[in-house]
């Protein structure tokens, strides 16, 4: 069946009803209509395995009494394929009308190409919160402090150098910005210097700051952490951490404190029912997340900042194979898992769906308020590494365990969902 290219070929499905959103808070109705996109590589065999995790956790939390209804919309390759353009203008449309999708991986072209979908879809929908935890279910990791990590990361979805304001250095364009600053300010850059702008603004930032308070006071968190390197982008990573205290202090100066009140007012111990914020320089922040995991719980950072420290943190805990993440905007939410296509892996069912799995429990748990389903499928990870049911990448740092297929380990989750 040729999925829906335009505005004009979209139809909702034929049961479902859609969700709705008011200032960020979600009303989700007993059987929502969630769009879903397969993506590329591997994408199409974790989507299917997570839809059929979810289900399953639904079907087993709420006993029929809550469903959900998949809605089908294409990107990427085969919106190439078939409607001869990788981001069809029916897609954005159709998660406007879900506001709830689970999207697989989408292949990024490096340095040639059209632009990333995965940031194109964000920004379009303008889902400015990307949001990461990190936790550990028992798997294989290289960290000395593995079992000690469980934070969350707040990444600045919308701006920063992923605004995408950039010039090729031969380009029209980089000689005029060339000599716009030589002429206007005095500024030399090389003539075979690429060019490009990096934007941070006081309304981004208290929005992601705003976002990382309230899933803070949702999860009963204790400390924010703003990641900059503003001892040297002082006028936007620097502006950034400024105005994320700024938020905290107007918006919710009677649930929080800062660290330096901590220790000034409180003896070094956060006051029972306020959330600690503070701030560590981005390259410490690298570190400390090494050394001294339990001391972080939420981390809100700028765009470039949160996608390189989400890779070294979930690197301390096994891989990207198990890192979920969840784009949330006032709006729409979309899950989709960290790792990329894996195209070598594509159809031979080796691939871990695990991540896929997870951020599509943060929509149910996080965003549609399904918890009790949310927590079946955590329950379920976790037993399935505890007893040895792994894939491959897993089954590898395990003496004597064989690995189990895509498929199979997707029916172990199902059948440890069904008997918990």
């Amino acid at each position: 069946m040729k999925p829906p290219c335009s505005r004009e070929e979209l139809s909702l499905p034929g049961e479902g009803e859609l969700a709705s959103f008011d200032r960020g808070r979600i009303s989700v109705p007993n059987r929502p209509v969630v769009a879903f996109i397969e993506g590329d590589g591997v994408g199409p065999e974790v989507v299917r395995s997570a839809r059929a995790v979810i289900d399953a956790a639904v079907e087993k939390a709420y006993g029929g009494g809550r469903r959900i209804v998949w809605w089908e919309l294409v990107a990427g390759e085969r919106a190439i394929r078939e409607c001869g353009d990788p981001l069809p203008e029916a897609t954005l449309e159709g998660i406007r009308l879900a506001r709830l999708a689970l999207k697989g991986p989408l292949t990024t072209p490096v340095g040639t190409g059209y632009r990333s979908l995965n940031v194109a879809i964000r920004q379009a929908l303008d889902l400015y919160a990307n949001i990461r935890p990190v936790r550990y279910y028992g798997q294989p990791a290289p960290h000395l402090y593995a079992d000690r990590v469980d934070f969350a990361i707040f990444r600045e979805n919308t701006e920063d150098v992923y605004a995408g304001i950039e010039w090729r250095w031969d380009s029209p364009e980089a000689g005029k910005v060339r000599e716009f600053l030589r002429r206007e300010f005095g500024i030399e850059i090389p003539e075979d210097a690429g060019i490009g702008l990096k934007p941070i603004s006081r309304r981004a930032t208290w929005r992601i700051m705003r976002a990382a308070i309230e899933w803070a006071l949702r999860n009963g968190n204790r400390r924010i952490t703003i990641m900059h390197k503003g001892n040297i982008m002082k006028f936007t990573e620097g502006a950034f951490m400024e105005w994320a205290y700024e938020l905290a202090k107007k918006e919710y100066g009677d649930r929080v404190v800062t660290e330096a009140e901590v220790y000034e007012k409180y003896g070094g111990k956060i006051p029972e029912g306020k959330i600690m914020v503070n701030d560590r320089i981005a390259d410490n922040m690298l570190q400390q997340i090494i050394t001294r995991p339990w001391d972080y719980e939420i981390i809100v950072t700028p765009n470039l900042n949160g996608d390189y420290i989400s890779d070294e943190a979930n690197a301390l805990v096994g891989g990207i194979g198990m890192a979920a993440g969840l784009n949330m905007g006032d709006n729409a939410a979309v899950a989709e898992p960290v790792h990329g296509t894996a195209p070598k892996y594509a159809g031979k069912d080796l691939i871990n769906p695990t991540a896929e799995i997870l951020s599509g429990s943060l929509l149910i748990g996080q965003v549609m308020g399904w918890r009790e389903a949310s927590k079946l499928i955590e329950d379920a990870v976790k037993r399935a590494i505890a007893e040895r049911k792994v894939t491959q990448d897993l089954a590898r740092h395990m003496e004597g365990v064989k690995p189990l297929r895509t498929s199979e380990y997707t029916k172990t989750l199902i059948q440890y969902i069904e008997e918990s």
